[in-house]
């Protein structure tokens, strides 16, 4: 593949969300074509004979049954490090006010 239009390059950046001055076009046109042909060459690697592989690290997914662990705080014990409390809950101030 040869060098890519500025045309090509508005869309490029179009789809991105992009947006890219007049000044800046021939700068992304050439830096675009650059890295399209240095990825083009990838293709002149022979991969004929080789088998397709997902990964090579030969790790495998080691799973674990799931343990619930029940350790629940009493009320008293939750409530032990406050001393703002109300009817067995916690008193905070008010994150909205009425004039918001």
């Amino acid at each position: 593949m040869g060098k890519i239009s500025q045309d090509e390059v508005k869309h490029i950046a179009k789809l991105s969300k992009l947006e890219i001055s007049d000044n800046d076009l021939g700068k992304f046109q050439k830096d675009l074509s650059e890295v399209i042909e240095y990825i083009s060459k990838l293709s002149e690697v022979e991969t004929s004979n080789l088998e397709p592989t997902s990964q090579t690290t030969g790790l495998e997914n080691v799973f674990r049954t799931d343990e619930v662990k029940v350790n629940n705080l009493t009320q008293d014990e939750a409530l032990a490090g406050t001393d703002k409390t109300h009817n067995g809950y916690f008193v905070v101030d008010a994150v909205l006010d009425k004039e918001s």
